[in-house]
């Protein structure tokens, strides 16, 4: 009757966990009321990669990377960092990434500084909301710097005015409202501002367009220009002019999220047609097999240097065993 008990007992301690076992990308977690206790989760990091060309794009022998990882965070709790974007001022280059707040389970907007673009010293959080921040994509215009983050918690694309750069900065404007926008990245081409920008985490690519940065942003008679092709949609970084070549970049997410990044070249754009096509060194980054990068990669912000070389923050996943953490 004992064993027999012990048996009823165990079957019954195992069915109960049975149903709590939670699938996050394909990886069974052991689960309490939805959070994972024990398993495996992604871990982002950021390098740096130089080169010439999309098609010898690679970590200088100069650069250890990952050159900003989430255990030179001290500020905060650091489970992440991923999307990092550039920006060269007053003879140094600063970088705004997402950091991902272990403590408040959400992404803040921090920033490193390079004095050569190599090397680099996290600063700490310039930016934090009460919703998700991410993919904060940094530029100048006219006598003032703007930041535009992925604000998709709050259904909308929000432009930030940079009132005592890096570390202050204010709500200028919300560009769109109404729905969860991800990864929304502008550029000024031909006397208008355009707006790549997705919906559906990373089924479709909307496109819009302003005479002025502050809008108002008009849909394109195209929009969607990429529609229920998760290979494609989703950016994966700011459009570049590059050889005289406007690009874009795109995560492929189509077996698995951010397993690579595709370019394309955008052959026709304006306010009546859009015409891409993929570059043939595509896909320009994907995962190593080892390191903080082995399991893929998913951002690029490419910069040409005064010399005509190429810098380039990236990002960078590999799997690692985590413990109450669903991210």
């Amino acid at each position: 009757m004992a064993t027999e008990g012990i048996g009823i007992a165990l079957a019954g301690v195992a069915g109960f966990l049975g149903g709590y076992v939670y699938r996050w990308r394909g990886v069974p977690f052991l689960t309490r009321r939805g959070l994972p206790l024990v398993g495996h989760a992604p871990q982002f990091a950021i390098g740096i990669y130089g080169g010439t060309s999309l098609s010898d794009l690679a970590p200088p022998a100069t650069v250890a990377n990952p050159a900003v990882a989430p255990n030179m965070v001290k500020d905060v709790r650091c489970r992440a960092l991923a999307d990092p974007f550039l920006l060269p001022r007053e003879g140094k280059w600063f970088m705004f990434m997402e950091v991902v707040n272990r403590t408040r389970r959400r992404g803040e907007i921090g920033c490193a500084v390079s004095a050569d673009g190599w090397r680099w010293s996290y600063q700490g959080v310039v930016l934090r909301a009460p919703f998700h921040l991410s993919y904060p994509l940094v530029f100048e215009y006219g006598d003032t710097t703007w930041m535009i983050p992925e604000t998709a918690q709050d259904r909308s694309v929000r432009l930030y005015r940079a009132r005592a750069f890096p570390t202050q900065w204010q709500l200028e404007t919300r560009l769109l409202e109404g729905q969860a926008y991800t990864d929304p990245s502008v550029l000024q081409y031909e006397g208008l501002w355009w707006m790549f920008v997705s919906r559906n985490v990373c089924e479709d690519l909307l496109l819009y367009y302003a005479e002025d940065l502050a809008g108002p942003w008009r849909p394109h008679p195209r929009s969607p220009i990429v529609y229920a092709q998760p290979g494609k949609a989703r950016c994966a970084g700011r459009p570049v002019l590059l050889n005289g070549r406007l690009l874009r970049f795109a995560q492929d997410c189509g077996a698995e999220y951010g397993r690579r990044v595709r370019a394309f070249r955008i052959d026709r754009l304006d306010r009546e047609q859009y015409q891409e096509s993929e570059v043939p060194e595509s896909p320009i980054l994907g995962p190593s097999g080892r390191g903080w990068n082995a399991e893929g990669m998913h951002h690029i912000d490419l910069h040409v240097r005064t010399d005509g070389s190429w810098l380039a923050a990236v990002d960078g996943w590999r799997q690692v065993r985590d413990i109450g953490w669903k991210y």
